[in-house]
C-alpha cells in the first residue's frame, strides 16, 4: 500500500515516538512524515533521531522542518506539497497525540478503495468520544451541527483531523487557495472536496483524548471555525449557485 501518514508536532516529545512505533506495527507498511514547527522542547529532534534509526523504521520515517510555528493548516499543506512530489497515493492526516488510534489506519486504507476522500467519524454510530469533559463534547457536537447547517455538508464529523485523501483528490484542488489555518482547515478541504464532486465515505473511530501535553486550541482558532463556514458558503453562492446542489448530496457511510 503506497501510503504515508502525515504528523503536524508541536511541543509533543512526550508522544511522538510511541506514536511512530505503533505505526510502523500497522499493516499496509505505511511510512510518515513529520511535519514540525520548531517545537522548543525538542520534537524534531527526536523525529530526526527516529528517523535515522534505519534499524527500526527501515527508512520509513521522515521529516520536514519549518523555522517557527504557521498553524495546523499550513503544516498540513507543507505535508501535503512534500508528499504530492513523491509517488504517494494515499496521504492520511493523523494528530500526534494518540487521539487519533493507529488501529484504524487499516479501516481508513479498507474505505479508501472504493472513496476519494476518507473521514474517520467520531459521530458516525452515536458519540464515539473517550475522556472529554461534556462541555467539551457538546461544543464539538455542536460545532458539526453548525457547519452541516451552514454549508450543508452532510458529514456527521465535518472536523474530523483523522482522515485520508486519495492523491488525485488533492491535485485536482487549488491548495494555494485555502485560506483556513485552525481546526476549520478541515471543515474547508472537506467542502471543497464534496464540492468537486469526490467521493467522500465516512468510518467510525473512537477519539480518546491527549495522552499528554496541551490542546493548541485558542481563542483566534474558535473564531476562525465560526467565520470560516459563512465564507465558504457565500463563495459557492456569488460564484456557482447551481453548485449549492451538490451540497446536500449525501455522504457515504461505512459499517
Amino acid at each position: 500500500m503506497n501510503g504515508i501518514v502525515i504528523i503536524p508536532t508541536y511541543n509533543e516529545a512526550a508522544n511522538i515516538e510511541p506514536l511512530v512505533k505503533q505505526i510502523l506495527c500497522q499493516p499496509g507498511a505505511l511510512d510518515i512524515l513529520i511535519v514540525d514547527d520548531n517545537s522548543p522542547d525538542g520534537t524534531g529532534r527526536l523525529a530526526d533521531s527516529l528517523a535515522g534509526d534505519w534499524a527500526a523504521s527501515n527508512g520509513r520515517v521522515n521529516v520536514l522542518h519549518r523555522p517557527g510555528k504557521e498553524g495546523l493548516g499550513r503544516a498540513y499543506l507543507a505535508g501535503f506539497a512534500w508528499a504530492l512530489k513523491r509517488s504517494y497515493e494515499f496521504l492520511i492526516e493523523m494528530d500526534a497525540d494518540f487521539s487519533h488510534d493507529p488501529i484504524y489506519l487499516p479501516r481508513l486504507l479498507d474505505a479508501a478503495q472504493d472513496a476519494d476522500v476518507v473521514l474517520g467519524s467520531r459521530y458516525l454510530h452515536g458519540i464515539s468520544v473517550v475522556n472529554w469533559p461534556l462541555q467539551r463534547i457538546l461544543l464539538s457536537w455542536g460545532a458539526n451541527q453548525y457547519v452541516r447547517r451552514v454549508t450543508g455538508l452532510q458529514a456527521s464529523d465535518c472536523t474530523s483531523g483523522y482522515r485520508l485523501y486519495r492523491r488525485e483528490a488533492l491535485e485536482a484542488m487549488d491548495l494555494g487557495s485555502v485560506t483556513s489555518n485552525g481546526y476549520s482547515f478541515q471543515v474547508e478541504m472537506a467542502f471543497r472536496a464534496h464540492q468537486a464532486g469526490f467521493r467522500i465515505v465516512e468510518v467510525p473511530i473512537v477519539f480518546t483524548e491527549r495522552r499528554s501535553g496541551h490542546s493548541k486550541m485558542s481563542r483566534g482558532v474558535i473564531w476562525e471555525s465560526i467565520l470560516v463556514p459563512l465564507k465558504l458558503r457565500r463563495t459557492v453562492k456569488q460564484t456557482n449557485p447551481a453548485a449549492e446542489r451538490n451540497l446536500m448530496r449525501p455522504i457515504k457511510k461505512a459499517a
